[in-house]
């Protein structure tokens, strides 16, 4: 991505999350600060921390469609890597955009030296689950909420 660009999507990122967080359950403002400290942790200058990279994701017309944001995960292992967040347009989906770029950042991970490549899902995004799926990726771990009325 356009270093240019950056700050304009870091702005967009930390709000596609804080929007994320409202849908499953978290007050506006809650999420909001939740946001704000997850980007601030992971961008501590305002710039991707080491080993992070952010794409851009483009269409065969060459139009910015989307991004994908992939780096080290949290551990102490040095080839366990996360794609922390990617999203499409969503007026663009559907068309292999997200798969695509899934499997470039894969190969780009593996060239880092990366040996797993692990990612989180919303519950509520089948879409992407049903993607993830498709492309080899297994459950870990399942967190449930029952809402008491």
């Amino acid at each position: 991505m356009d270093a240019r660009l950056f700050p304009a999507w870091l702005e967009r990122s930390r709000d596609e999350y804080a929007k994320d967080l409202v849908a499953v359950g978290q007050t506006p403002e809650d999420a909001h600060r939740h946001a704000d400290e997850s980007m601030a942790r992971s961008f501590p200058s305002g710039a991707p921390s080491p080993g992070h990279a952010v794409f851009d994701v483009v269409d065969d017309a060459g139009v910015t469609v989307g991004y994908l944001w992939i780096g080290p995960d949290t551990s102490d292992d040095s080839s366990a890597w996360w794609i922390w967040d990617i999203v499409i347009d969503a007026d663009k989906r559907g068309r292999g955009l997200g798969r695509t770029a899934m499997v470039l950042g894969e190969e780009y991970a593996r060239a880092q030296g990366a040996r797993t490549l692990g990612l989180n899902v919303f519950g509520f995004n089948t879409g992407a689950r049903g993607l993830y799926e498709s492309l080899g990726y297994e459950t870990t771990s399942v967190k449930m909420l029952k809402r008491l009325g």
